[in-house]
């Protein structure tokens, strides 16, 4: 299982804020969860994703086109990627070992 770090950026907008845009791609990262494919949880600079790789970016490109979707016409998604292969480790279990060492 893979951990991602993804921030999308639409450029252009007709306001600074953006509160909209990430709405939208909280919605679509909730049907896949919804299905079972991810999980993932929104922080106030990025959305943090797990699941298997492929299907991350799957999840990745869906976001991506997100804003193009609403009219935006340029976009910069950054991606960050963890993916361990020798164990199994999520999202909680990252947060775990490190309040344990606190």
């Amino acid at each position: 299982m893979a951990i991602v770090d993804v921030t999308v950026i639409p450029i252009g907008t007709s306001t600074p804020s953006v509160s909209s845009y990430v709405a939208s791609i909280q919605r679509i990262l909730n049907k896949y969860k919804e299905k079972g494919l991810i999980n993932y949880q929104l922080t106030p600079m990025n959305t943090i994703i797990e699941g298997e790789l492929s299907t991350l970016f799957t999840v990745i490109q869906a976001i991506h086109e997100a804003p193009f979707q609403e009219g935006i016409d340029r976009v910069a998604t950054n991606i960050r990627i963890d993916d361990r292969r020798d164990k199994k480790v999520s999202l909680h279990d990252k947060l775990e070992s490190v309040n344990k060492k606190i």
